[in-house]
């Protein structure tokens, strides 16, 4: 068929993959012979750790589609992308003769019998790891008639992929993961970068009713106290401007208006959960936000087994976590200050931690999240 009557055949294809995505393996395979390359996929690159997958390909060893995954992704020319939509070649984004020199050509292009591939942001909502699409060329170079042949398939590319992560963000949500969110006693909170609740599991919905150590005011989720709502606040914002939260989670101890222990941990979304990064709906981080109880004695005897506690020490430790201060526990226990205290800094010294706060947030870790 003629390339001009291809095109439309080719174009319906590529929209019906949109309401479809497992239609794109056969897409892939009409954009190479359109485009008139050696082999074509679709593939996704992590901006920052270089992490490269390819979703959907045609013309190519299965063994090096895992071997870019593995390796050769920190290696491509892709190392700046191209502004969004726009094609272009290797010699476009590095010096040839380097490159040809260089790890990428010499151990996965050239083995596949290619020199040159046009590539394209096709896809990028998800600033940090936008959908390209590349072409490889074999063993001639890309040229204009190839780019232009390419530019007419990227718009409509670009828009059913818009369509796929718009269905499949409702899914996600609405299927894959309300279940799973729902049987967790802990609150968990989807919030975008201003702190609007985008999405809570059934415990969120139960804390927010409660109306006590969260709640939504003016379109924003807040805590009970002032200073931890800052740092709220101040975590999603910084998530929003691309500027990644810990690695391991912020943990922020709450103490509800009933005098309540909780402990919230900040957690950022990866890519594979996001919606993208520059809409104001979408979700940037967690919030999980679970009661402090130790749920009986099994998790105290745990805990004191793990730092090697003695009773009057767990006793201890126990009431500073579900009663409070060193006051309240000599009250609770019916014991003088003086002997809180000398228990308690014996705790502080076998658990590594120096102040009640930490001991709330160590304790929570030994609850189990699972339990309603």
């Amino acid at each position: 068929m003629h390339r001009s009557r291809k095109l439309p055949d080719l174009i319906e294809r590529i929209y019906d993959a949109g309401l479809d995505p497992s239609l794109w393996n056969d897409v892939v395979v009409g954009i190479r012979d359109f485009v008139g390359g050696q082999a074509c996929g679709l593939f996704s690159k992590d901006a920052i750790s270089k992490f490269g997958i390819t979703h959907y390909y045609c013309g190519a060893d299965p063994h090096y589609i895992q071997l870019y995954s593995e390796t050769h992704s920190r290696f491509d020319p892709l190392t700046v992308l191209p502004p969004h939509g726009q094609i272009v070649s290797i010699p476009e984004l590095v010096n040839f003769d380097e490159y040809r020199r260089g790890r990428f050509y010499q151990e996965w292009m050239r083995p596949q019998g290619s020199s040159d591939a046009a590539n394209v942001v096709l896809e990028k909502s998800n600033a940090s790891c936008p959908v390209m699409m590349t072409v490889l060329s074999g063993r001639r170079m890309v040229d204009a008639a190839m780019k232009h042949r390419m530019s007419l398939i990227v718009p409509h590319a670009t828009r059913a992929l818009l369509v796929n992560r718009a269905i499949s963000a409702k899914l996600t949500l609405a299927t894959a993961l309300a279940d799973v969110l729902d049987n967790l006693s802990s609150g968990i909170f989807l919030l975008d970068s201003s702190c609007r609740l985008v999405h809570a599991n059934a415990s969120g919905h139960a804390l927010l009713a409660a109306d006590d150590v969260v709640r939504i005011v003016a379109g924003q989720l807040v805590t009970s106290g002032t200073e931890a709502s800052q740092t709220l606040r101040e975590a999603f914002a910084a998530r929003g401007e691309a500027t990644p939260l810990a690695a391991t989670g912020h943990a922020i101890s709450l103490l509800s208006p009933k005098g309540e222990r909780y402990v919230a941990h900040i957690l950022p979304l990866c890519s594979v959960l996001r919606n993208g990064g520059e809409r104001p709906q979408d979700a940037v981080g967690a919030l999980l936000l679970r009661k402090v109880t130790l749920g009986g004695q099994s998790y105290g005897e745990l805990i004191a087994r793990t730092f090697d506690l003695t009773p009057a020490e767990l006793r201890v430790l126990l009431s500073i976590v579900e009663v409070g201060g060193v006051p309240e526990t000599a009250n609770a226990l019916g014991i003088a200050e003086t002997t809180v205290k000398t228990h308690l800094h014996r705790v502080f010294a076998k658990t590594g931690v120096s102040r009640q706060a930490d001991l709330v947030k160590l304790a929570a870790g030994f609850s189990d999240p699972l339990v309603h």
